[in-house]
This record gives C-alpha cells, sequence and structure tokens, in this order.
C-alpha cells in the first residue's frame, strides 16, 4: 500500500482544506494511507547564518522523504497561496531537499466560486522552482469551489460529480507515481547541486541578517 503526506496548506483551525483532506484519508482508507501534517505553527521563513531549521521543518521533511507522494490542499487567498504555505515550503528547500522529484497532487478549496484556481497555479510554479523541483501531476488540480457547503455534516462531499472526480485523480495520482519512479535519471545529479548550491552565496552580512 502506497503511503502519501498530505499537507493542510492553512493554519485556520476549521480550515476547508484540512476537512478535504480529512474526507480523503477516510474514503481512500483501503487503497493508500494518508498522513494529515499541519503548516501551523511554522515560524515564517527567515534566513539565518547557521542555516537552522525549525525542528517542525525537519519532521516534515522526514516524513516526506518516507512517502510516496505529497498531496497539498492550498485555499486561496488575494489570488495566491497563503504565507505560512509559502513559509513552509521556503523551508522545506533550505539545506533540504525532501520535495526533490517527489511525485505531487495539487488540491484547493476556497469559500468562493473558483475553487483556489488562482492559488493552485502560483503552488505549482513555486514547486517547479529550482531549490524544490517537485513532480507535480499535470493537469490535475481538484478544485473545489464553495466549499463551506461542500460537504454535509458527516464531512462526506455532497455533490457526486465532484466526488467522482476526486476518484479519478486519485487513481490517476497512483499511477503517476509509478511512471515517477522510471523518469529519475537525473535525480543523483539534482541532489548533487542542490547540495552546493548557497543562499548567501555572495551577499553582505548585512543581507544575510536581513
Amino acid at each position: 500500500m502506497k503511503k502519501y503526506i498530505a499537507i493542510v496548506g492553512s493554519n485556520s483551525k476549521k480550515s476547508t482544506n484540512r476537512q478535504l483532506l480529512e474526507y480523503m484519508q477516510h474514503r481512500y482508507v483501503n487503497d493508500v494511507e494518508i498522513e494529515i501534517v499541519e503548516v501551523a505553527g511554522l515560524p515564517i521563513f527567515k534566513k539565518t547564518r547557521d542555516m537552522a531549521i525549525p525542528e517542525q521543518s525537519k519532521a516534515m521533511a522526514t516524513k516526506i522523504d518516507g512517502a510516496d507522494g505529497v498531496i497539498i490542499a492550498t485555499p486561496e487567498y488575494d489570488h495566491s497561496i497563503p504565507a505560512i504555505l509559502s513559509s513552509a515550503l521556503a523551508w522545506l528547500s533550505y539545506g533540504i531537499h525532501p520535495l526533490l522529484d517527489k511525485p505531487v497532487l495539487i488540491t484547493g478549496a476556497s469559500f468562493g466560486s473558483l475553487g483556489a484556481s488562482r492559488a493552485q497555479a502560483q503552488l505549482r510554479q513555486i514547486l517547479d522552482s529550482p531549490e524544490i523541483k517537485a513532480r507535480v501531476m499535470p493537469s490535475s488540480e481538484f478544485l473545489l469551489s464553495h466549499s463551506l457547503q461542500a460537504f454535509n455534516t458527516d464531512g462526506l462531499l455532497i455533490d457526486a460529480e465532484q466526488t467522482k472526480w476526486l476518484d479519478s485523480l486519485v487513481k490517476d495520482f497512483a499511477e503517476f507515481i509509478d511512471i515517477s519512479a522510471q523518469l529519475n535519471h537525473t535525480h543523483q545529479e539534482d541532489d548533487t547541486r542542490m547540495a552546493d548550491f548557497s543562499w548567501d552565496e555572495g551577499t553582505t552580512d548585512k543581507e544575510v541578517s536581513k
């Protein structure tokens, strides 16, 4: 059985993105193990001279390393991902690189009608950056709009078409992971380049302390 780490991209205590991941965790319990991980509690990203990484980020990286794939659920704030999710991804590319070539499925829930579509597009760009280089499943975002009305009192998705769509994406993601396992010829080179990369090369003491 495959194992996924599902990242809640919000620090809200009543996040519908967390609710979506919990729904997936229970719906696919017989097919895949999904462990939900929180970004709440992480400090805003800041470079330090000793490249100190929060213990929460290290623990998250360890979980990602041991997983077959990652699911990220993001809300949308002002057409972008939340600052806390951006910080989490920055910490996960600061001297550690657990998302390198890691298969990722993007999901998102929003209160409005667009279903976090712009935030998901931005998230895809970030995950594709040279410091992260995750392997995001193409053309596969799950967009849950009007998320406050999307679940019943048992936490189940009300719309049967949405459920069918999500079922198909989860099946495709499992196959995407298998395909991705065959595409790692450059993994070692990328890992070496990232290890040699310096965030502070050519900067002054003043710039490092910003």
